[in-house]
């Protein structure tokens, strides 16, 4: 199977792409104006001790006084306490925008994904979303907090130095202008090709992440099979890729920054050796060439720190690209205006409007194809399911049972054509209304973490413990429960991995029974189950299925003989349909079907007995 390829991208820094994030700064405006406005405070009074000292010098060292230093030694102290104060309320601001954004990203990409179609799920891997939530929505909430604050202190700081230079000897200010002109050459230069690598990184990092969540969620079957080295090999050879275009991107900010450094050291020295002469010349004073040196040997820390943090800024639009490419996913199946208008949406719903379901399904005319498909699954396909009948869907592996099931369910829509809910066009009433009456039981049931009664109770949210119990007991799954050390109240772990697939199923339909949806979806395969818990679950879905419109993917073609209608899908289409018996009496491609498997589960029989 081909490698899942995440979209490239390619676009050149841009505002635009910043602009999308506006909406996540927006509600935290109040702490940008804190951190932004102590921020300017913090600018002055760094660019003010140069000239407390030039001041110190000129009117205490040279004359050799001591005049008037308690009211020069106040004023520092109180300049230094201010400081002191705005530094500290202003990281707390900066934390706060660093911990609220990233907390707002996640947040919106959690909601978003719930509303996405099963489509993106089937062609997106867990690992590639993971990275999008967690580590790129950190890298954003971090360069907002403190990348654009700091670049906005060192370009404050830059300019008001300058200027001061200006105004205290024009001459030597223009020898450190020269670098800021050298500054702007080699940001041109570096800042595309910094991009390019830091994109690569990301995809790269998304690439790891799934491999990991593979390499967790698989481990019993990479140990059954033995292929930890392919396994190994294969992830040295990502964390390799990894490691290279990381390497890649440090080199280029390796050379930007000391070449930047360079400029200013160069600068630097010539203003001390034109200032030198200056002072022996009486064209300056000794106090102002000591504001000159200070300036020249703190200037280049901020303007170094302007050319990291632009680095990081133009590097991080790779990750707002791979957050809001998420977030503008747009699910394949939406809601009308008025429909949700009526019936509310996922988050809202309106359920005083929602109507009872009975259960009477018609596809009309329906024809159907997979978003990314040009052949059609379904043709002008026609079908009524009266309220409560019990309908049965068979064929091979891969033969496309799903597809009705996911109509039946409007995880997909038809592409022509209508399915009709007792009478109404589905696409009249919300996705929520149509899901909250429909349980599913599958073949790999899956449990949340949590214990045995939080998982029951996910069938209704709102019901009691002995009700719990009773939906439990008719289902069997009771007898799961007597197993547990802690009963109703154990951990059934991650995905219910404490349990077996049988004692997971058993408790999936004791939820469905508590939930009693007018409309059940069941994959009843037992492949992977012992007799005993066979035995519990068939008793169990003839209670589950009693009265309820239904609809069973049947694996093994004995359990379903007493189904009111069988579908028998190949290639994606239904090529036959009728009860166990009609179909066996036309001779036809279920009647191979059932007879094949016969075949197989009585050799089966025959070797057990002789074993």
């Amino acid at each position: 199977m081909a490698a899942y390829e995440e979209q490239e991208y390619k676009k050149p820094f841009q505002m635009k792409v910043w602009a999308k994030m506006f909406p996540f700064f927006k509600p935290y405006r109040k702490y940008f104006m804190i951190t932004l406005g102590l921020n300017i405070f913090l600018a002055g009074v760094d660019v003010l001790t140069p000239l407390f000292q030039s001041y110190a010098i000129d009117h205490f060292i040279v004359p050799n006084t001591l005049q008037g230093i308690g009211v020069f030694a106040a004023a520092y102290v109180g300049m230094i306490v201010m400081q002191t104060v705005s530094v500290y309320w202003s990281v707390h601001a900066a934390t706060t925008i660093e911990m609220c954004v990233g907390k707002d990203l996640k947040w919106a990409q959690f909601k978003h994904l719930q509303t996405l179609s099963f489509s993106y799920y089937n062609t997106t891997p867990v690992g590639y979303i993971h990275a999008r939530v967690m580590s790129d929505t950190l890298k954003i909430a971090s360069v907002v907090a403190w990348g654009l604050v700091d670049m906005f202190w060192a370009f404050l700081y830059v300019v008001s130095v300058f200027i001061i230079m200006f105004f205290l000897n024009a001459r030597l200010a223009l020898i450190l202008l020269v670098i800021v002109p050298c500054i702007a050459v080699l940001t041109v230069v570096f800042q595309n090709k910094i991009l390019y690598w830091n994109r690569r990184v990301r995809k790269i990092n998304s690439q790891i992440t799934s491999a990991y969540n593979e390499g967790i969620t698989g481990v019993r079957t990479s140990k059954s099979m033995g292929i930890e080295k392919e396994n190994e090999d294969a992830f040295s050879g990502r964390t390799s890729d990894m490691y290279q275009a990381a390497g890649r991107a440090a080199k280029l900010n390796a050379v930007y920054i000391p070449l930047i450094l360079l400029c200013g050291s160069s600068a630097a020295a010539f203003v001390l050796y034109r200032g030198g002469y200056m002072v022996q010349e009486d064209l300056i004073r000794l106090g102002t060439l000591s504001v000159f040196i200070s300036y020249a040997v703190v200037i280049f820390e901020p303007i170094q720190q302007l050319a990291r943090l632009l680095a990081d800024l133009i590097s991080c639009q790779a990750n707002i690209e791979r957050v809001m490419d998420l977030l503008e996913q747009t699910p394949n199946v939406t809601d009308r205006a008025e429909v949700i208008e009526k019936y509310g949406d996922h988050f809202q719903p309106k359920k005083e409007n929602w109507e009872k379901i009975k259960g009477d399904i018609v596809f009309e005319d329906v024809s159907f194809r997979y978003p990314d498909g040009k052949e059609y699954v379904l043709e002008h396909f026609n079908l009524h399911v009266p309220a409560g009948m019990n309908v049965a869907i068979v064929g091979e592996t891969g033969a496309g049972k799903s597809t009705l099931v996911n109509l039946v369910g409007r995880f997909f829509e038809p592409t022509a054509g209508r399915i009709l809910i007792d009478g109404v066009d589905y696409r009249e009433r919300s996705q929520l209304w149509l899901h909250s009456q429909i349980g599913y039981v599958l073949q790999n049931p899956h449990l949340f973490s949590g214990t045995v009664r939080e998982n029951i109770r996910y069938g209704r949210l709102d019901a009691t413990d002995a009700e719990v119990e009773e939906a439990a007991r008719s289902v069997s799954a009771d007898e799961v429960v007597r197993k547990l050390k802690d009963g109703y109240d154990s951990d059934v772990g991650e995905s219910g991995g404490r349990l077996s697939t049988g004692e997971k199923q058993l408790l999936s339909f004791a939820r469905a029974i508590l939930a009693d949806p007018a409309i059940f979806v069941l994959d009843e395969a037992t492949s992977s189950i012992d007799t005993a818990t066979e035995q519990l679950i068939q008793k169990a879905t003839q209670k589950l299925l009693k009265g309820h419109t239904s609809f069973v993917i049947a694996h093994r073609l004995s359990t379903i003989r007493n189904a009111d209608l069988i579908l028998v899908v190949k290639d994606g289409k239904v090529i036959e349909q009728g009860t166990h018996e009609e179909l066996l009496a036309r001779q036809g491609y279920y009647r191979n079907l059932y007879d094949k498997q016969f075949e197989e589960e009585e050799a089966r029989r025959i070797f057990e007995r002789s074993r």
